[in-house]
């Protein structure tokens, strides 16, 4: 990705290890810590920004937040986010989960102003709650970064859709890596990276495959959209 331009790269959520739930403390990192100097390093090697995906950091009660970390193309650690919306679903004909036993939800909203612009920081479930996708907007947000590892089941019926809503109702850009394969539990995941601009075009997408998905970010289309149709600006409701 860098090799063809890529200033910014984004990974999915769990891309690092996605093993059984009872190992997940096992599996935890310090942030910041030797395993985020190593991403460190490597944002810095390429001269790119980092949005790596998500890492398991200790919480506590025996849990793990399901932490998001932006990288600058200088190898620092510009932001981490903390999932705040965990997966506790009971589908019929689809995925039974229960994130909140081996996860601790976050409280922060994360937004960072970088040389490619305001990013915002959310992950996969936190797609289905335009509250959050608002308060960032409301930061000056440009672009969020989505690590996503949605079901099939449900990324089928809502995946896009929810994508292009969140995009178009907050005149922003989403970067959202899906990652493939099953989960730990054989719970088979979507895939699907897209990133979709702020009048809900999707400019670039993946399927169920491994690979790079390009696609430029222009700010200036951005505000012009935002100019042209003051959406934000018009909110009465706003509290």
């Amino acid at each position: 990705a860098a090799a063809a331009g890529a200033q910014l790269v984004a990974l999915p959520e769990l891309c690092w290890w996605r093993g059984p739930g009872h190992r997940y403390r096992d599996h935890a990192v310090a942030v910041p810590g030797p395993f985020t100097d190593h991403l460190g390093s490597i944002a810095a090697r390429y001269r790119i920004h980092l949005a790596a995906g998500t890492v398991l950091e200790a919480a506590p009660e025996g849990r793990c937040y399901n932490t998001a970390l932006l990288f600058g193309p200088d190898g620092r650690l510009l932001a981490r986010y903390r999932k705040i919306h965990l997966f506790d679903v009971a589908i019929e004909g689809g995925p039974q989960a229960r994130e909140s036993e081996r996860i601790a939800p976050g409280e922060a909203v994360v937004a960072v102003e970088t040389e490619l612009g305001v990013l915002g920081l959310a992950i996969c479930y936190d797609l289905r709650f335009p509250e959050l996708f608002r308060r960032l907007a409301d930061r000056g947000v440009e672009v969020v970064l989505l690590p996503s590892a949605f079901t099939r089941h449900t990324g089928r019926a809502h995946w896009q859709l929810l994508l292009r809503a969140r995009a178009v109702e907050d005149q922003c850009y989403v970067v959202a890596p899906g990652l493939i394969g099953p989960m730990e539990n054989g719970t088979p995941t979507f895939g699907h990276s897209m990133v979709v601009d702020p009048w809900g075009r999707v400019v670039a997408r993946l399927r169920t495959e491994e690979g790079i998905a390009t696609a430029p970010v222009d700010l200036e289309r951005l505000h012009r959209i935002r100019e042209q149709l003051p959406a934000l600006a018009h909110r009465r409701l706003a509290g």
